[in-house]
């Protein structure tokens, strides 16, 4: 005699609080992602799914939220997909068609990415690693999807550099050095200051395919430093970097702005609503803090200002 098991989520809670999100984190899965004319790239990617939940009902359908999950993206892993941010947005909505109680469906996702690269001076062949982040959220009104990624880079703070040019004029005035030639050797060769390393966040959010290329997202976040780093170097690369960082000494607030010009510059054909996170981090090494500064803007705002309309 088989027992018809009681359906406790669909029960009425004893508080009647809707929740924004419930769901599951810390899925694993792995995920092709497509290349003309090459072999798909394969990344193991870890995913959160979410769905928000009426103050009616006691709890979501967790196993049917794996199931759909698993579903997707098992389908995603046999099929290779163009897009990380597309696997997020069929799983949202098929999420959303699944649950006839919720409104809203999320599904993110991250993963390193690996790309090669050539050194900047010796041109030797490196990698270097990247964390992928994507994400999806699904309504009645439509999906939209985001892109983007977590890079790390290079800084070097104008204002102990200003403090550093301030002594060596100083004793080069002392040396009776002309000011024209003191002038052209600080002109030519930067002068100390404290080195960082920087993390870059850049991501995209926007409705339908905005046609973001996660390579420019890239490399757009690690341009904003001052400089870029690599994972192997020879002699020549590190006195490059150490050379170019230098000479494009930023503050936290600079990289952020600094990437705001690469959007515009890189993503110019983005709709007016598509939502821009820019973010920087540097780790100080004469400090035990940290420096920070972001910005969550859409496109027609960072338009406006950029360009000074």
């Amino acid at each position: 005699m088989s027992h018809q098991l009681p359906d406790v989520q669909a029960t009425g809670p004893e508080v009647t609080v809707g929740l924004s999100r419930v769901g599951v984190t810390g899925v694993d899965k792995l995920v092709k992602i497509a290349r003309a004319d090459k072999r798909p790239i394969v990344l193991m990617a870890e995913f959160e799914v979410y769905v928000d939940l009426p103050s009616w009902r006691k709890g979501i359908d967790m196993s049917r939220n794996m199931e759909v999950i698993d579903e997707i993206l098992e389908e995603a892993t046999r099929e290779a997909a163009f897009r990380v941010e597309d696997v997020c947005g069929d799983a949202a909505e098929r999420l959303l068609e699944k649950h006839d109680y919720t409104s809203r469906a999320q599904v993110s996702m991250e993963a390193e990415f690996v790309r090669r690269e050539q050194t900047p001076a010796t041109d030797r062949e490196t990698q270097h690693t990247v964390d992928i982040v994507a994400s999806a959220t699904a309504t009645e009104e439509g999906t939209r999807e985001e892109i983007g990624a977590r890079v790390v880079g290079m800084t070097v703070c104008p204002c102990s550099q200003g403090m550093s040019v301030a002594r060596a004029k100083q004793k080069l005035e002392d040396l009776d050095v002309p000011e024209e030639t003191i002038t052209e050797f600080l002109d030519e060769i930067p002068q100390p200051g404290h080195s960082q390393r920087g993390h870059a966040t850049l991501t995209v959010e926007a409705a339908g395919d905005p046609d973001v290329d996660l390579n420019d997202v890239i490399d757009v976040a690690r341009d904003a430093m001052s400089a870029r780093i690599y994972n192997m170097a020879k002699r020549p690369d590190e006195d490059h970097m150490t050379f170019e960082s230098h000479s494009n000494a930023k503050f936290v607030e600079d990289c952020v702005r600094s990437m705001a010009e690469g959007v515009l510059e890189r993503f110019d054909h983005l709709p007016d609503d598509a939502v821009i996170t820019m973010a920087q981090s540097n780790d100080e090494s004469i400090h035990q803090h940290n420096a920070h500064a972001e910005r969550v803007v859409e496109m027609a705002t960072l338009r406006e200002e950029v360009n000074g309309d």
